[in-house]
């Protein structure tokens, strides 16, 4: 299971990307979101076994206050709620995008089960 825990003084956002081969948009990962954690709170993201899907996961989380937890893999990200593959992405009737881009961190949990993120500042 993945598990993030908000240790940040505000509310944060997370959303995940994991392997899934052969996903529909012809790419190999899955993006997931959004989980809201109040500070303190605690969310499984992930419920399976880590170690059997992939060593290799990456998330993305921004704070209320505007901190952000990122890294260099970039994705589109809606705003919504969310569960696609790696490269869809979407936009309003009107033309204007329906999220944004963001730059996925990429989290090594080596080879165990679980594996818990804490969001610290």
């Amino acid at each position: 299971m993945l598990r993030f825990c908000n240790k940040y003084p505000h509310g944060v956002w997370v959303a995940i990307m994991y392997y899934a081969p052969n996903c529909s948009d012809g790419g190999d990962w899955i993006k997931k979101g959004w989980w809201r954690l109040t500070p303190g709170q605690c969310k499984i993201v992930y419920g399976g076994d880590l170690d059997d899907r992939n060593r290799y996961y990456c998330f993305y989380a921004d704070a209320d206050d505007g901190a952000v937890w990122a890294g260099p893999y970039k994705r589109f990200l809606p705003y919504q709620a969310f569960a696609w593959c790696e490269w869809i992405a979407c936009v309003h009737s009107d033309g204007s995008p329906c999220g944004f881009t963001a730059g996925l961190r990429l989290l090594d949990i080596d080879s165990y089960d679980s594996f818990t993120v804490n969001l610290v500042p």
